[in-house]
């Protein structure tokens, strides 16, 4: 037991804070984590830095633009970097699992009730509801993305780019990533000013908690430090955690099966999907839908709106992707069940490389201080990201707004085409109600899912007895 809590550092920090306190904080935390990454990683701020003092302005930020640069959820790995910092493994590994748990139950027992009752009327009318509303809370995205990453003509042209490529093109996600990511890194080793960008979700206002006077001090603790055999170990450990279940799927079930498709789609994602929980989601949204067939267009939406109205990263909807996938597909096994491990499968290859990420490279992140290429390719990357999110939102536009979308191809060239004669009425009735809620009356996001899924309940009960149809 020593020597396993010397080299993976499970041993607590002295004079830090205590591991019950931890975990109450974290808690707290991820049952308050609504609205997003820009909401979840502000709760962080104003617990561990403005009320509990634990950790510094700068070094809060230093931690989230480390956690910027990774694939996968920022606000996510941003509360295992914390957790670390503060209490070694055992304190990221707390801070994770809190993190996910409250949305990972909320949106299991959500996904029961829409698998058994998905075709009684009030719960067709809250998701009729729901997707209104989640369409407006991505263009509000798009914009709010936009304004803080497009500052100059280059940004714009990178994030038009992106658009061209996934709209029209088709161009896998990962690779305008990469493309994106690249010119950026070279343009800012070169000393470019166009690609430098600077923080975006500080604290508020108030005096700016200086790192000497919070708990950890200004001082990298010991532990922060590298040690190679730490790494090798808890690298080790966690691969194994990793890629151990997918390898016994693959090679009991083979590759066809349900959940070896699961397994192996949402590992990879797990590497190669940068930029935050929207500009996934469209490349999730085009396997999903329309490579394995998995969900329908619109179940994309209803897991969406799932994801915003409960705690937890908004990524957890790629949990409801796994569970509608089995649950259509159980092979030997009862619906429900399949769906529950489904469920249980894509969460664990989802979520677990986050802390690989972290234990990974944050002892090492001193180094990354000020690194211009660094930061080019980061805000390359972001710019690329509005393009990409941009394609999520006209994509689930066409498929909320219309009944019917066909595909016209000219050559490389693919475009979804509304007929418009299929428009929908209501839907585009609340779509505007969420988007007055959001951008004029500056409403927040939970306020406008509950207005749009109670007039979404209510407009189905009207249709339910003939009226408005």
């Amino acid at each position: 037991m020593t020597d396993f809590a010397r080299d993976t550092d499970f041993s607590p920090v002295r004079n830090a804070v205590p591991i019950g306190e931890a975990v109450k904080v974290w808690a707290r935390v991820a049952a308050l984590s609504f609205g997003g990454p820009a909401g979840q990683i502000a709760v962080m701020h104003r617990i561990v830095v403005d009320e509990k003092r634990w950790v510094g302005e700068h070094r809060f930020l230093h931690a989230l633009n480390y956690c910027m640069l990774l694939p996968g959820p920022e606000a996510h790995q941003l509360a295992i970097y914390l957790g670390w910092l503060l209490n070694r493994t055992l304190g990221g590994v707390i801070a994770g699992v809190l993190f996910v748990l409250p949305g990972f139950l909320s949106i299991l027992a959500l996904s029961y009730a829409y698998a058994i009752y998905g075709n009684v009327t009030f719960v067709e009318g809250l998701f009729f509801g729901l997707k209104a509303a989640v369409l407006a809370v991505v263009f509000q995205a798009v914009a709010r993305i936009g304004s803080r990453a497009l500052r100059n003509r280059v940004m714009i042209g990178i994030a038009a780019i992106a658009f061209v490529a996934i709209f029209f093109l088709r161009i896998p996600f990962p690779l305008i990533i990469l493309a994106a990511g690249a010119v950026g890194y070279v343009a800012g080793r070169a000393g470019s000013p166009l690609f430098k960008v600077g923080g975006g979700h500080g604290g508020g206002a108030g005096a700016v908690l200086e790192d000497r006077d919070s708990l950890l001090g200004e001082e990298t603790p010991e532990h922060a430090r590298p040690n190679i055999r730490w790494t090798i170990r808890i690298s080790a450990i966690l691969l194994a955690l990793w890629l151990f279940p997918v390898a016994i799927l693959l090679a009991t079930r083979g590759p066809d099966d349900v959940f070896s498709r699961i397994a192996l789609f949402f590992s990879q994602m797990a590497v190669v999907t940068f930029g935050g929980a929207y500009a996934v989601l469209s490349y999730v949204a085009q396997e999903a839908v329309q490579n394995y067939g998995w969900l329908r267009p619109g179940e994309m939406l209803d897991g969406l709106g799932m994801a915003e109205t409960t705690p937890g990263p908004l990524i957890q909807v790629v949990q409801f992707v796994g569970f509608m996938g089995a649950f259509r597909d159980p092979g030997s096994l009862s619906p429900l069940w399949a769906a529950t491990l489904a469920a249980v499968l894509t969460t664990w290859v989802t979520f677990l490389p986050s802390f690989l990420w972290i234990f990974l490279g944050a002892p090492f992140i001193e180094r990354l201080r000020g690194n211009a290429a660094i930061t080019g390719a980061m805000s390359a990357i972001t710019a690329a990201v509005v393009g990409v999110i941009l394609n999520l939102a006209i994509w689930l536009a066409l498929h909320v707004l219309f009944r019917e979308v066909s595909l016209l191809q000219f050559g490389p060239v693919h475009v979804d085409m509304p007929t418009l004669g299929s428009i929908d009425l209501a839907s585009l009735a609340l779509t505007l109600v969420a988007a007055g809620a959001l951008f004029w009356l500056k409403r927040s996001v939970i306020f406008t899912l509950l207005v749009c899924s109670i007039l979404g309940i209510g407009w189905t009960l009207l249709r339910a007895y003939g009226i408005g149809t």
